[in-house]
């Protein structure tokens, strides 16, 4: 594949998840128009918070295939690691529907699906530039070792941030607070039945997309 090629499919994979994007924030206006209440702007911050995995993770990416040092990509890995559960977070958004009223469900669920789509895209992306670095460097298991772990982590991160409240930055400002609220709550049902269900979903449906991507470009 020349430069030029890959550059195309770059910026064509980027200007589909910032189309993704605006639709979903447009979709918040339009509610907005119609109801003269902001109910769901939320949904654009934590839209926001989705895209910073993806950043992290095409710095580090790019970092790699320009032949820079392993401890120069540790950072923007970190930063992608502490950011990564925002993308998949967006999922939980659909609660929202028992108490948020004034429009047709039907339109909730587009608009809620609308951004949980593009969130989850936005972690896998991520997923899958982190993977393709550890691959390169240590093998197939290593990656997939990766791409295991950081969805089994975003399936905790998601648990500390819709139930416990925790944002990704309180790992780096606050993180002997933090750790020490899981630690009491180890054997809570709900952070282990909640943590395993989102880990179990993410699993399944980056390596359902892993797969169909695969078998297409084999087939090119």
């Amino acid at each position: 594949m020349t430069r030029s090629h890959a550059s195309r499919r770059r910026w064509l994979a980027f200007l589909a998840l910032a189309a993704a994007s605006a639709f979903s924030v447009g979709l918040v206006w339009i509610r907005h128009e119609l109801t003269g209440e902001w109910r769901y702007e939320n949904l654009v911050w934590n839209l926001f918070l989705a895209w910073l995995p993806f950043a992290f993770a095409l710095v580090a990416y790019d970092g790699y295939r320009r032949g820079g040092r392993l401890p120069a990509l540790l950072l923007p890995a970190a930063l992608w690691l502490a950011f990564l559960p925002n993308a998949p977070y967006l999922v939980t958004d659909y609660m929202l529907l028992r108490e948020i009223e004034g429009m047709p469900v039907w339109f909730d669920v587009v608009m809620l699906t609308s951004f949980a789509w593009t969130g989850l895209v936005l972690g896998f992306v991520s997923v899958y530039l982190i993977q393709s670095i550890a691959r390169r460097r240590a093998g197939a298991v290593a990656g997939w070792a990766v791409a295991l772990g950081s969805l089994g982590l975003s399936g905790l991160g998601i648990y500390l941030g819709r139930v416990l409240r925790w944002n990704s930055w309180d790992l780096a400002v606050q993180p002997t607070a933090v750790l020490a609220d899981v630690a009491e709550r180890l054997q809570s049902p709900k952070l282990i039945g909640m943590s395993l269900a989102m880990a179990a979903f993410l699993t399944l449906a980056y390596a359902t997309l892993y797969t169909f991507l695969s078998v297409a470009l084999d087939e090119r």
